[in-house]
């Protein structure tokens, strides 16, 4: 073929073949994605015969175009295209179904191209495949990149008034017209689930390996709070904390193994220990329950419980006595003969949560159970609370809280 001559199939230029057959191919086009797609059939026919046609034209047009010219498309070409995969978008087609239906239109193109070509014709078939596939690429790669820019726009719009209408909650604010905006109904009453994480080994990298450790873990614990929610939670989460508004029906009794199992999941996924305190709670109390959630977990982590899932129930004396009050401080100050030897308060703290068993306190603290022994006399003598005698341990108890909550100690 001399240069500058056209391609052609049985004697006919490639792009003569197309515009010759226009509409006939935009029709054939049309039935083969309703036969192949079966999303496509759901749409109006309104849309099928007006703006599904018009791009289904356009593309065939384009084709042509660029067998005339023997180029690939440019950007501007394909404006048309990508304009066509946001709208598809905002209509909550998948992706894989719009890619669907343009590998269906190509290959129709490509068997009306192709359908009587000759044996002499294999020089310009390869010049044809070559240049289908090269408009294949640059049209693939536009329809997706528009596609999936429309999308993260929407999403972040969503987002941006979900967490409107969450901090209007956490606030303690009206909701109403911030609900109404993020499209959700208020429900009678939220799960409002209070989280720690730990941090990830990985995390402890220097530069960007910590920032996608970090990532990472939230979005593994973000998969597992979808997984568990019938609805979107509303969910604000960052690498150490984070707050979760489940919409719930059931009783929180009711639901408290359910979501024992998902902390236990979100452990597992993220690898990291994951801490949660939950409580129920309407949308009016939504701030309060939130306040007390973090108040249950300062709790948690200062008395050395195990990480896992809480409530205020679990720690309802160490609750009270962090509240101010004429009391507090006295009983903080029963141990203060013992502020000078950390090894006592250590073994006292350690003594009690272990339900008072000698040797597995022994074995915590790597010391022999008749160390053991001889620091709780110690305690005994130094403030007139003896760990041995049950009428003393309620004191002891609640002085340890107590001194906890004054001093602030993790």
């Amino acid at each position: 073929m001399a240069d500058g001559q056209d391609w052609r199939i049985n004697g006919v230029p490639v792009y003569r073949r197309l515009m010759r057959r226009l509409p006939a191919l935009t029709t054939t086009v049309i039935e083969s994605i309703l036969r192949d797609v079966p999303f496509y059939r759901e749409l109006p026919e309104e849309e099928l015969a007006g703006d599904i046609a018009r791009v289904v034209e356009e593309n065939l047009k384009l084709v042509a175009t660029v067998f005339r010219e023997r180029r690939a498309p440019g950007e501007a070409e394909l404006a048309g295209l990508a304009e066509s995969a946001g709208r598809r978008a905002e209509e909550g087609i998948p992706l894989e179904v719009v890619l669907h239906a343009y590998h269906v239109g190509s290959h129709e193109a490509w068997r009306a191209i192709t359908e009587d070509a000759l044996p002499s014709d294999i020089a310009d078939l390869r010049s044809t495949t070559d240049l289908v596939m090269s408009y294949n690429r640059a049209a693939i790669t536009a329809v997706s990149g528009a596609y999936i820019a429309e999308l993260r726009a929407m999403y972040s719009q969503q987002q941006s008034v979900r967490h409107t209408l969450l901090s209007a909650l956490l606030a303690g604010e009206p909701a109403d017209e911030a609900a109404e905006r993020a499209g959700v109904r208020l429900p009678a009453a939220f799960l409002v689930l209070v989280l720690r994480f730990g941090k990830h080994s990985d995390e402890q990298e220097a530069g960007v390996g910590a920032t996608i450790a970090a990532r990472r873990k939230l979005r593994r614990a973000q998969l597992e709070l979808d997984r568990f929610a019938d609805e979107v939670p509303l969910s604000l989460l960052d690498s150490e904390s984070g707050t979760v508004l489940i919409p719930e029906t059931r009783k929180l009794e009711t639901v408290w193994g359910d979501l024992g199992l998902l902390v236990q999941r979100m452990a597992t996924a993220t690898g990291v220990e994951v801490t949660a305190a939950a409580a129920k709670a309407a949308p009016d109390d939504v701030a309060a329950a939130a306040i007390q959630g973090r108040e249950v977990l300062d709790i948690v982590r200062s008395s050395g419980r195990p990480a896992g899932l809480y409530q205020l129930a679990d720690v309802l004396l160490e609750y009270q006595l962090s509240r101010p009050s004429p009391a507090r401080p006295a009983l903080a100050a029963l141990l203060d003969p013992l502020a000078c030897n950390h090894d006592l308060l250590t073994t006292l703290r350690m003594h009690l949560s272990n339900e008072l068993n000698r040797r597995r306190t022994a074995r915590m603290l790597h010391i022999h159970p008749n160390t053991v022994d001889y620091r709780l006399r110690r305690i005994a003598a130094l403030t007139g609370l003896d760990p041995a005698l049950p009428s003393q341990l309620p004191v002891l108890v609640a002085a340890l809280a107590a001194r906890r909550s004054v001093e602030g100690h993790d």
